[in-house]
């Protein structure tokens, strides 16, 4: 490819990226949100340890007695106030965040019964590992407001604390000893959640992001031979 060719294709991408891309948001979104409550009621039927986040929850309910369910609700709050200071802004993804995800949990844990056999718990577990990854990339992606707790993530990435790789584990690893501090349980679901949704984010991420697919057709489109 010449050096003008190079020129014109960086000037094409340079020109505004279309935004109107509702119905492709709206859609990304309802189903990242329906899959990762999918994902949630496989790690709770494979019972081979919680995500860090419910590791806290659950320490938290026991240091105070309050219920689970409201404990998960003071805790958003609070993650939410730390978003101010990281210039964050809620969507309707964050919104949604707090319906969708129960529901299709709920559905998942009616189809799926409970089980003793590791045969089957073990790839419960890791299946819903992954599948929390690529459904937390999916409606991140959609752009329409990340949940409480990945918007604390994306928030501190935009402000240069590091790569979405490191940021959510480094915040997956705290959540987690502070829970088992508290009381929480674990297992070692709850070690390999920590560990990996960090990586699997940032790796499906580019791929799912509204915006970045545009950059790449855009790409496509103005590629031309040498």
């Amino acid at each position: 490819m010449s050096r003008s060719q190079s020129s014109l294709r960086a000037s094409r991408l340079l020109l505004p990226i279309p935004r109107d891309r509702r119905t492709r948001r709206f859609a990304q979104l309802l189903f990242g949100l329906a899959l990762y409550g999918v994902a949630m009621g496989l790690q709770v039927r494979g019972a081979l340890g919680v995500d860090p986040w419910n590791v806290l929850h659950e320490g938290i309910a026991r240091l105070t007695g309050m219920s689970f369910g409201s404990v998960i609700i003071a805790v958003s709050v609070v993650v939410l106030l730390l978003w101010i200071p990281l210039r964050q802004r809620p969507g309707i993804g964050t919104l949604g965040n707090a319906t969708l995800v129960g529901i299709g949990a709920d559905l998942t844990l009616r189809l799926i019964p409970p089980t003793d056999a590791l045969a089957a718990r073990i790839p419960m577990m890791l299946v819903g590992i992954l599948i929390t990854g690529v459904a937390a990339a999916i409606y991140i992606g959609a752009g329409l407001g990340p949940g409480p707790r990945d918007g604390l993530m994306t928030g501190l990435h935009a402000r240069g604390f590091g790569s979405i790789r490191l940021i959510r584990t480094c915040i997956e690893l705290a959540v987690l000893v502070t829970g088992y501090l508290l009381g929480g349980g674990l297992g070692v679901g709850t070690v390999l959640f920590a560990l990996t949704i960090g990586p699997v984010i940032q790796l499906v991420l580019p791929w799912v992001a509204v915006d970045a697919v545009d950059v790449r057709r855009r790409a496509e489109q103005t590629e031309t031979p040498a």
